[in-house]
């Protein structure tokens, strides 16, 4: 055990409770091209209006926003580079981290339904920080328009995309699943037939619903995806469109998470700077503290601490 978790445990004292934030971005808008960020008019984005977001944001951004929080280490989320060339990203994000002593550990991109599938994997798996990596299958805007026999190109179900898919299990990465509620089944048949590959879902799933039916779907959903082992879960980026962060509007979605997968499944992440357009880094981490009050000592290491530890090998 780390001696910061030990102190932990030890002390009785939350100040020491010790951070690692398991999903973050950073990003040179001089030097690499997002299309997102920089796109007009600015792409559809799930919290809204993205344009607040086209700014540079370096490790000496993030260590402002998480000043005082006891963060240890950070993993790097990829970022949506230009898809032309997502090893840039990632060579650029080691050099960034040889220099600023951050990220710690990172997640790159990938394309598993391109012809360069495997190639890609490969090579990202041979940089020494990298851990998973990240593709957002393609899907549909609702759970109204889920069709559970459907076989969308691009989606988890389309025979091209688990090619490269297989490809995971020989490469030393696990797999970063970003993907809303109702294609959840999709993802418990992928853990299903690769179960040598570990999916860490982001952001819980998305609910971003919160009347009653899509709470609902949404905790069927996930309690169907807690049956697969192979399946960890990032308590993060559950914000509302409109609404600031807050315990009192995501508390219940982080402890029925938690009550789901366990906290030894489960595991913080700040998602900034994204999640800093409905609040601060400050407001996020105690929010999430004061939502965990309650768990025992030991499972709350395991959210901030352990679980992220253990998966990112930090």
């Amino acid at each position: 055990m780390a001696p910061s978790a030990a102190r932990y445990l030890a002390s009785g004292d939350d100040t020491d409770l010790p951070v690692i934030d398991a999903h973050h971005h950073i990003w040179d808008l001089r030097a690499n091209h997002h299309p997102w960020l920089a796109e007009e008019p600015p792409p559809a984005f799930r919290y809204g209006d993205s344009r607040p977001l086209r700014r540079t944001y370096m490790p000496a951004d993030y260590r402002r926003d998480a000043a005082g929080q006891n963060i240890l280490a950070t993993v790097y989320m990829e970022a949506e580079h230009d898809p032309a060339d997502p090893l840039r990203e990632t060579r650029w994000v080691h050099q960034v981290a040889a220099r600023e002593g951050l990220p710690q550990a990172m997640a790159g991109a990938v394309f598993l339904d391109r012809e360069d599938a495997v190639a890609l994997i490969r090579a990202q798996a041979a940089f020494p920080l990298m851990r998973s990596l990240r593709h957002k299958p393609r899907g549909v805007a609702s759970a109204d328009a889920y069709d559970p026999a459907h076989r969308i190109p691009g989606s988890m179900r389309c025979a091209r995309w688990r090619a490269g898919y297989s490809a995971l299990a020989d490469s030393g990465l696990f797999f970063e699943l970003q993907t809303p509620w109702w294609h959840l089944p999709d993802a418990l048949e992928l853990a299903r037939d690769f179960s040598g590959t570990l999916i860490v879902l982001n952001h819980l799933g998305l609910p971003a619903d919160r009347s009653p039916a899509g709470l609902a779907g949404w905790r069927d959903a996930m309690a169907r995806l807690s049956d697969a082992p192979n399946l960890r879960v990032k308590l993060s980026g559950i914000c509302v469109p409109g609404q600031r962060w807050s315990p009192e509007l995501n508390g219940w979605v982080v402890l029925e998470a938690v009550k789901l997968f366990g906290a030894e499944r489960c595991m913080w992440a700040s998602n900034y700077p994204v999640d800093g357009l409905v609040a601060g880094f400050a407001d996020i981490l105690l929010g999430m503290r004061s939502i965990t009050a309650g768990l025992p000592r030991a499972d709350r290491l395991r959210l901030f601490h352990g679980t992220a530890a253990e998966t990112y090998r930090l």
